[in-house]
């Protein structure tokens, strides 16, 4: 017997304390991506995240699916929705900023990213917003063919010079 496929619930921030595990997961697989540099730990990578992520979901149209299974939440895509058009891309009023998706381990590979993208591209439609950005760090790989297989296309390299 298969393992029921996890619900999906939208919503705003009163969800996000739900997914602090999932994004330690995706900060610590960023750093497997990307070696050499100083990384904060988890916990303050966390906070600063969930700062930021109170601060992205109190603009109009801003949401995250969480994906539950078993009662604890095992993937999550969470989407900022900003004011356009682009200085430099031809694009609607809004412009959808995609700033987290990440999926438990456990569940990887079986198809719960392609169900949070879809979703987010319907509840996207919904409101009228047609147009999206991702960033993707650089060596996660997996993301990006992710990524442009949903039709995603990379236009913009970002460099850095950091102190630490």
């Amino acid at each position: 017997m298969s393992e029921p496929e996890p619900d999906l619930v939208r919503g705003g921030f009163e969800l996000v304390g739900d997914v602090e595990p999932l994004w330690k997961a995706l900060h610590q697989h960023h750093q497997l991506c990307l070696p050499g540099f100083a990384y904060h730990p988890d916990e303050t990578s966390w906070n600063n995240r969930r700062d930021e992520y109170r601060r992205w979901l109190a603009r109009p149209d801003s949401f995250v699916l969480v994906a539950y299974a078993g009662g604890a939440a095992v993937g999550y895509a969470l989407v900022e929705v900003v004011d356009g058009p682009d200085d430099t891309w031809v694009t609607g009023d809004r412009v959808a900023v995609l700033q987290s998706l990440s999926i438990a381990e456990s569940f990887r590979g079986r198809g719960l990213g392609t169900v949070l993208a879809e979703r987010v591209e319907a509840e996207l439609d919904a409101r009228g917003v047609h147009d999206v950005m991702i960033d993707v760090v650089e060596g996660n790989t997996g993301a990006e063919r992710f990524y442009e297989r949903r039709g995603y296309r990379r236009v913009m390299s970002i460099y850095a010079k950091f102190s630490g």
